[in-house]
């Protein structure tokens, strides 16, 4: 890959001009809207960039399905910024670079005795990226991967450092952690860790539907994190994945609610290899090779797909996820699979969890959005009654009227960006168009 510097920017750090054009997402969905990609490789190069370029959004591990980081201007990537900073075992807490993977960062605490409470389904994802979209992970009393966040570091359009702690800012920590890149530049995270702990996974066949109607709390707390995979075509679920601590309760049972036992290694979308799933049947192995679905050397998913995620208080789980099993026919065609899973409330201003305990229903589509465009109004129009919020990285196209009514503190949100970032160098048309 070529470097120059940016035209007429000599003090720039190098730029990094993809091989075969503008940089494509993860899925290959979304082609960016600018060629213009800086990778700093240090704060000091970061806020050399902000105060020098007109405008710009920072870019993670370029795993959203939506235009969320896309700019027209630069892009700020933080693929270099992903150093572990230092490892504080009093205070319990590890600080880390933001773009650091979760996969790269999950074995060093291992290594030391130590893990995180939650973990997405990909390990492949930066810290920055995920908590700054709300990306959750599962478990009926795990919160979503920024509830982990005690305190973070952002450099605003100024290029000057801001420090945020949950313990000295209050209610402006909240509207600055899931700050959908609007507010600067995150450059530095630290996240509480808990004593490493071991896993394993079991996976049940062919629940019923009736069953998960008539117990849908009992099984979705079955284990530490649960996850429903379902392609919504018969009156079952295709799996269900239960991932346990092996220092809590008993071993899980050879039969759950009328689902059966698997009997090898099974991966989401039943066609495809297990091969780079994480460990099943049972065996007890570290947090971090167990809590996501998919190992961090292989392609996670299907690899070429687009994704959507709608969320539900989970009061109104059973009806909510009613409301797509009526729908099945008409999702089926288009679909690789369905995930159904809990996170816990959150304070996050932004965050799709704010105030609510709640039920993710994820969608895996296949790559054609000519039609996945006509069923997602359809699916929103389904769960409109119990307000569903849509995953901030994924595909959706409810009006910015629905979006913003269902976040009550949008305004602070806006006044806080105002504050950050008066001249708006961080909003992208995704943002304008959303928010304001």
């Amino acid at each position: 890959m070529s470097s120059a510097a940016a035209a007429g920017s000599a003090m720039l750090p190098v730029m990094d001009q993809p091989q075969d054009g503008r940089l494509k997402n993860w899925a290959g969905n979304i082609e960016y809207s600018t060629s213009q990609v800086h990778y700093p490789r240090s704060v000091e190069e970061v806020q050399t960039m902000v105060k020098q370029l007109p405008k710009y959004r920072a870019l993670g591990t370029r795993h959203c399905f939506n235009r969320i980081a896309d700019s027209n201007a630069h892009l700020i990537s933080t693929r270099d910024l992903n150093k572990v900073i230092s490892l504080d075992t009093a205070a319990g807490t590890v600080t880390v670079e933001g773009g650091i993977k979760y996969g790269e960062l999950a074995p060093y605490l291992d290594e030391h005795g130590f893990a995180l409470h939650n973990l997405a389904s990909l390990p492949h994802i930066s810290v920055a990226g995920s908590i700054t979209t709300a990306t959750h992970g599962s478990g009926v009393h795990n919160g979503n991967l920024a509830t982990a966040v005690t305190a973070l570091e952002l450099v605003t359009p100024t290029g000057e450092i801001k420090q945020f702690s949950k313990e000295k800012d209050g209610e402006t920590f909240n509207g600055v952690v899931v700050g959908l890149g609007a507010l600067g530049i995150i450059t530095k995270v630290t996240l509480a860790i808990q004593p490493r702990y071991l896993i394993r996974q079991n996976v049940y066949e062919h629940l019923p539907l009736e069953q998960l109607k008539a117990s849908f709390g009992k099984i979705m707390s079955a284990g530490y994190s649960v996850s429903l995979f379902t392609d919504w075509t018969t009156d079952s679920i295709n799996e269900v994945w239960v991932k346990s601590r092996a220092d809590q309760g008993t071993p899980p049972p050879t039969e759950l609610y009328g689902a059966t036992a698997a009997t090898k290694n099974l991966h989401p979308i039943a066609a495809n290899s297990a091969e780079n799933c994480t460990e099943q049947m049972g065996v007890p192995g570290p947090w971090h090779e167990r809590l996501p679905h998919f190992k961090m050397g292989f392609t996670p998913s299907n690899g070429e797909e687009l994704q959507a995620e709608y969320f539900v208080p989970i009061h109104h789980g059973v009806e909510a996820f009613s409301a797509i099993a009526r729908l099945g026919r008409q999702i089926s065609p288009h679909l690789f699979i369905s995930e159904i899973r809990t996170i816990a409330a959150d304070q996050f201003w932004m965050s799709p969890c704010r105030n609510q305990d709640s039920l993710a229903i994820h969608f895996t589509w296949k790559p054609d959005w000519p039609a996945v465009s006509k069923v997602l109004p359809v699916i929103e129009k389904e769960l409109a009654p119990f307000n569903a919020r849509p995953h901030w990285g994924k595909l959706f196209t409810m009006p910015p009227s629905t979006l913003q009514h269902h976040y009550e503190k949008l305004k602070d949100f806006k006044q806080l960006a105002a504050t950050l970032d008066p001249q708006g160098k961080f909003r992208n048309e995704f943002i304008a168009h959303l928010l304001y």
